[in-house]
């Protein structure tokens, strides 16, 4: 079985089981996300969740998603109006049953599939392991907000490995997006996991250094955090800049949120 496909349910299920029991109302809740609401949130996940099904189905299948995608930016109109037309814009309950329904079968299909299978995508093809794991990755960093908003602190678990092996694969990306010159060496990471394992990439030598907190190195690399509010340990040039541009979500260059504007709110 892929494991990361696992990784991706069970982190899907956590956040659902925190949903399926509040109000139709306290849906509508503004985050500190662009002010999405929880709606906002699980819409846009159960839309993504369903271009990776298709993508995985076949091509044909995928060319006809993306290309209703493209038409609605042709058009000038924006990510959020193809999200509605493409969901029917259903709402509450109606909506959270449909996401679980659908990262169900996500699941399904992508546990028993070659993780190195090649697959469609808005951007480059990718293989099916890093597909799974870009939705792992999304649906951990997005669901943050609705963790903070309702004042809960995020109880981790290893899985959010996938989610430090995205960060560290998409250091050139940084660069890249954010036209800036590709340095010569990754820094050195030195991270603690939420069970207390020592995760370690890239060249220990290197002068460049980042220590801490695996989930604080996840929170940057998602951009739920600026790296200011956190305890990671810095060493080097390389080090700070990475830090404060980091992103391992595709699309234009986006910046951090400011300093002490995205934190868990207490009740």
């Amino acid at each position: 079985m892929l494991e990361q496909a696992k990784d991706f349910y069970e982190e899907s299920k956590d956040i659902h089981y925190i949903l399926k029991n509040i109000s139709e109302d306290r849906l509508n809740t503004r985050t500190q996300f662009k002010s999405w609401s929880f709606t906002d949130i699980i819409r846009h996940l159960h839309v993504w969740n369903i271009a990776a099904y298709k993508s995985l189905k076949g091509e044909d299948k995928w060319e006809k998603f993306n290309n209703e995608l493209q038409l609605f930016f042709k058009n000038g109109k924006k990510l959020s109006d193809f999200e509605k037309n493409f969901t029917k814009n259903i709402n509450g309950k109606e909506l959270i049953d449909a996401w679980q329904n659908t990262f169900k079968e996500v699941y399904e299909i992508f546990r028993k599939e070659d993780a190195k299978k090649r697959v469609k995508w808005v951007g480059p093809d990718m293989s099916v392991i890093s597909s799974i794991s870009a939705r792992h990755m999304e649906t951990w960093a997005h669901s943050q907000a609705i963790y903070d908003t309702l004042g809960k602190i995020r109880k981790n678990k290893d899985r959010i490995l996938n989610i430090v092996i995205i960060g560290n694969n998409t250091f050139n990306w940084t660069y890249k997006v954010n036209k800036k010159k590709i340095p010569f060496k990754k820094p050195f990471l030195k991270l603690i996991s939420p069970s207390g394992k020592i995760w370690e990439f890239n060249d220990y030598e290197n002068s460049n250094k980042i220590e801490g907190l695996a989930e604080e190195f996840c929170q940057v690399v998602t951009q739920v955090r600026n790296i200011k509010d956190l305890s990671l340990k810095l060493n080097g040039k390389t080090s700070t800049e990475w830090m404060s541009i980091a992103q391992c979500f595709a699309g234009k260059a986006s910046s951090p949120p400011p300093p002490g504007t995205r934190k868990c709110i207490t009740k």
